[in-house]
C-alpha cells in the first residue's frame, strides 16, 4: 500500500499552479437567492461540517448569461461517504465516477467530490485503447477539479454564503468573449471523453459564440470516436441539444463539424434533400420555438420527425418488392428503429411514441366513412395531426389535408357528415348479406 502511495504521488504529472480568481458579488451579480434552496441547504451543510462546497459547472455559467439553470450541482472536498454521513436523506450513485444524491422533498442535488487527473501509472488501467476514461475516482483538490472539468466556462466555483466566484481558468472572460475553449490539450481531452465534441457544438450554439480556433481542430479528424461512447451517454447528450431551444442551428453545426455521422442515421442526406431538409427544418424550429416559449416539447415527436424520411424511403422500398402497404410500413419501422437504437438507445417508451405516430399517417389520409370518427378518439390523434400539419408544410402532403382535419375535429355532426370523401372503388369490403329462411318474412333475392 505504501509503495502504491509513493508511487501515486511521484508519478503524477507535475502541474503549473494556477491561482483562483475570486470575483466578488460586485462584479458578477449573482444573488444567493437565484440558487435552490436544496443547493443551498447542501453546500451549507458541507460547509458547517467542516468542508469546502461550492455550487459549480453549468450552473453558474448560466446564471452569469442571465438564464434560468435547470439544475445546480454542488462540488465539494468531502469523500462520498462523508456527505452521505452528513445529509440522512442521501444516496451514493454511479461506478465511472461516484456521485451523491442529496434530497430535499422532490428536489436533488447532485454532490461530486473534487477530482484530479490520474498520473500516467494509474492512467493505463482507467482508460481504454483509445484514451477513454473509463473510471474517473481519483480524488483532489479544488483547483485540480477545475483543470479536469471539460470547458473553461464550466470550469467556475460559486460559494452562496460569500456569494463569490472561484475561476482557475480565465471561463468568465472566455464567456464574456462567447468563447468555447477546452481545458487543456483538445485531443487528449476528446479522446478521454469523446461527447466533449458534442457539448462543443452545442455550447457554441447556447452562448452564441464560437468553439476556439485550437478547441475546434481535431474535432473532424476524431469524429469517429463517438462511436465507441455507450449509446445511452450519447442520447443523453444528444437529447440536450435537441432540446436546447437552439435545435436548428445546432444540427446544422453538427454536420459543419462532421459529428452528424452515426449519430441519426443518413442525417446527412436527409438534410441535402429539398422535402427532407424543408421537414426536418420545420421540426426543430418548432421545437425551438416551444422551448423558447416554455412549452412542452415530446422527445418521441421530435425524433419521429428526423427520422420520418428515413422511414418513409423503407416504405418504399418494401412495397418496391411487392409488399402490401401496412405490413411494408411496420417492417420500415421495425429497422429505422432498430438500427437507431444501437446508436443512440432511444428508450422504448420514445421508441413506442415514434411508431404510433409513424403509424397514424396513412390512416389520416383516408377521409371516408366511419375511420374519421375512430381517428378522433385515438389517444395519439393531436400529436399525429400536428405531425400531418409538418408534412404539408413541407410540401410532402396537399396542404389542404390538414386544413380538412382542422376543421372536421372542430366541426358539427352535420358538418361532418357533408365533408366525409365518397367510398373509393374497391376500397370497402361488402358485408355479406344473410341468407333468409323461408318462413323469416324476408324477400328472398335472386341466387338466394
Amino acid at each position: 500500500m505504501i509503495r502504491k502511495l509513493i508511487q501515486r504521488v511521484f508519478s503524477r504529472p507535475s502541474r503549473k499552479r494556477h491561482r483562483a480568481l475570486v470575483i466578488p458579488f460586485e462584479q458578477h451579480g449573482i444573488e444567493r437567492e437565484r440558487i435552490s434552496h436544496c443547493a443551498r441547504r447542501t453546500t451549507a451543510g458541507l460547509q458547517e461540517a467542516g468542508f469546502q462546497a461550492f455550487v459549480v459547472g453549468g450552473a453558474v455559467r448560466d446564471l452569469l448569461l442571465e438564464l434560468e439553470p435547470k439544475d445546480f450541482d454542488v462540488a465539494t472536498d468531502a469523500t462520498p461517504e462523508q456527505v452521505r454521513a452528513v445529509f440522512r436523506r442521501s444516496r451514493i450513485i454511479g461506478r465511472r465516477f461516484r456521485l451523491v444524491h442529496v434530497l430535499c422533498g422532490s428536489d436533488t442535488v447532485e454532490v461530486s467530490t473534487f477530482r484530479a487527473m490520474a498520473s500516467e501509472g494509474e492512467a493505463e488501467h482507467l482508460r481504454d485503447e483509445h484514451g477513454r476514461i473509463l473510471r474517473d475516482n481519483v480524488f483532489g483538490t479544488q483547483e485540480e477539479d477545475a483543470l479536469r472539468r471539460d470547458f473553461t466556462i464550466n470550469a467556475l466555483f460559486y460559494n452562496p454564503a460569500t456569494q463569490e466566484i472561484h475561476d482557475f481558468t480565465d471561463g468568465v472572460a472566455d464567456l464574456r468573449r462567447r468563447v468555447i475553449r477546452i481545458i487543456g490539450d483538445p485531443e487528449q481531452r476528446y479522446r478521454e471523453d469523446p461527447v466533449r465534441m458534442l457539448r462543443a457544438v452545442r455550447l457554441a450554439v447556447k452562448v452564441g459564440g464560437e468553439i476556439e480556433p485550437k478547441t475546434r481542430a481535431p474535432i473532424r479528424r476524431l469524429a469517429a470516436l463517438v462511436q465507441n461512447v455507450p449509446p445511452a451517454r450519447v442520447f443523453e447528450e444528444m437529447l440536450k441539444l435537441l432540446l436546447s431551444g437552439h435545435a436548428a442551428e445546432s444540427v446544422l453545426k453538427l454536420r459543419a463539424e462532421g459529428l452528424h455521422h452515426g449519430l441519426l442515421p443518413m442525417l446527412d442526406v436527409i438534410l441535402e434533400q429539398p422535402l427532407g431538409e424543408r421537414f426536418v427544418m420545420l421540426a426543430l424550429e418548432k421545437t425551438d420555438a416551444r422551448v423558447q416559449e416554455d412549452k412542452p416539447v415530446s422527445p418521441g415527436f421530435l425524433f419521429a420527425a428526423l427520422l420520418w424520411h428515413e422511414v418513409l424511403a423503407a416504405w418504399k422500398g418494401n412495397e418496391a418488392q411487392a409488399l402490401k402497404p401496412t405490413p411494408a410500413l411496420q417492417k420500415a419501422m421495425d429497422d429505422v428503429v432498430a438500427a437507431q437504437v444501437e446508436k443512440l438507445a432511444i428508450p422504448r417508451r420514445f421508441t413506442t411514441d415514434m411508431k404510433d405516430l409513424w403509424a397514424l399517417q396513412p390512416r389520416l389520409l383516408n377521409r371516408s366513412g366511419r375511420r374519421p370518427y375512430r381517428l378522433l378518439e385515438h389517444p395519439r390523434f393531436r400529436a399525429a395531426l400536428d405531425f400531418l400539419d409538418l408534412r404539408c408544410q413541407s410540401g410532402e402532403v396537399d396542404q389542404e389535408v390538414a386544413k380538412w382535419w382542422q376543421t372536421f375535429k372542430e366541426a358539427s355532426e352535420e358538418t361532418r357528415q357533408r365533408m366525409l370523401l365518397p367510398e373509393r372503388a374497391g376500397g370497402r369490403r361488402k358485408r355479406r348479406r344473410r341468407k333468409p329462411s323461408a318462413d323469416s318474412g324476408e324477400p328472398m333475392t335472386a341466387g338466394s
